[in-house]
């Protein structure tokens, strides 16, 4: 059985380790020792905050094996996306431009860089071990986070995007980088995502232009980039998907990866979600696979159960499930069909 929780100190020399198994692209979870502690630390300080709206905390979570403590993925929740600083991307829309004399009107797509997205819940740092990809564990180290956005709604905002990692070939390069970031910022692309993980992206945004780059000026190979998902991140993008996040006009400002966007109360997972009470030491007839959780702050814990659940009856529990929710009898859980 694997549970999620908040992440501890202790997990740090994991955390380096995953770090260095997750893909380009992954910003928030960059391989450098002392931006992991802080990253840590805050994590902490986040869930111990007394908060009556959402602010600039962040919740990080890890994927853990209780038996053997080895880490097997992590996942973030960024209360305001832009708090301290602009969370900028490309808005990508339609420039339309006429001639009264010559009676043609034309479209171009074109990109621009924007902030609106600045004040959205971020849903980010999402990596997992290779051979846990599209298992019920993906599932949880995903949509436990929206487990806990129900949980705890008032210190989250009203909707939530997330950006998914956009394509790069083998060699770690990407052709809409080549195309458009590298010019007004001369480094590989792989450089330019590990140098925004340990600083920020506003490094970026201050160097790239601030009118429109129109779409069919770019190489063929970096339009097609625009809104494609990088293989890797297929999974990543059909959980949500599922949990009814759509695209949107956004794109990432390095790769031209998506950008997913849900009205909070819309999401599967918050809205559909249903509140039991925990019931140990019964015997489990399991007719349904379920996501389920506590409704803790500090000592959240999330798994994945086989049980017996009829609404508005008692959930029955057997003790390793307790004890890896940690409750007992009488206790609130959270759960949603697998």
């Amino acid at each position: 059985m694997l549970v999620l929780r908040p992440v501890e100190l202790t997990d740090l020399p994991q955390l380096q380790r995953l770090a260095r198994e997750s893909m380009v692209g992954v910003t928030s979870l960059p391989d450098d020792t002392e931006r992991l502690r802080r990253r840590i630390l805050d994590s902490g300080a986040s869930f111990a905050k007394d908060v009556q709206g959402n602010g600039p905390e962040n919740y990080f979570f890890v994927l853990e094996d209780p038996l053997t403590r080895r880490l097997a993925g992590c996942s973030e929740i960024l209360a305001t996306a832009g708090f301290s600083e602009p969370f900028h991307s490309l808005r990508n829309r339609h420039f339309t431009s006429a001639s009264r004399e010559l009676n043609i009107e034309h479209g171009v797509p074109a990109l621009s860089l924007c902030h609106d997205l600045s004040g959205h819940t971020l849903l980010r740092g999402f990596h997992i071990d290779a051979a846990l990809v599209r298992t019920p564990a993906s599932e949880l180290l995903s949509r436990a986070r929206l487990l806990f956005i129900a949980a705890h709604s008032r210190r989250f905002a009203d909707a939530v995007i997330t950006e998914i990692v956009g394509y790069s070939d083998d060699e770690g390069g990407s052709p809409f980088w080549d195309a458009l970031g590298k010019h007004f910022f001369d480094l590989p692309y792989a450089e330019a995502e590990r140098l925004c993980g340990l600083e920020s992206r506003t490094f970026l945004a201050d160097l790239m232009p601030q009118y429109p780059i129109y779409v069919p000026m770019l190489p063929q190979a970096a339009q097609d980039c625009i809104g494609r998902v990088h293989p890797d991140g297929q999974d990543a993008f059909d959980i949500l998907e599922r949990e009814g996040f759509e695209t949107n006009s956004y794109v990432d400002l390095f790769d031209g990866g998506p950008t997913l966007f849900a009205r909070t109360s819309n999401i599967r997972s918050i809205a559909q979600s249903e509140v039991g009470v925990a019931q140990s030491g019964l015997p489990i007839d399991a007719r349904g696979s379920y996501l389920v959780s506590n409704d803790s702050l500090e000592n959240y814990r999330a798994i994945v159960a086989d049980l017996d659940y009829r609404p508005g009856q008692p959930v029955a529990l057997n003790a390793q499930m307790c004890a890896a929710l940690q409750v007992t009898q009488g206790n609130t859980i959270r759960l949603i069909a697998l």
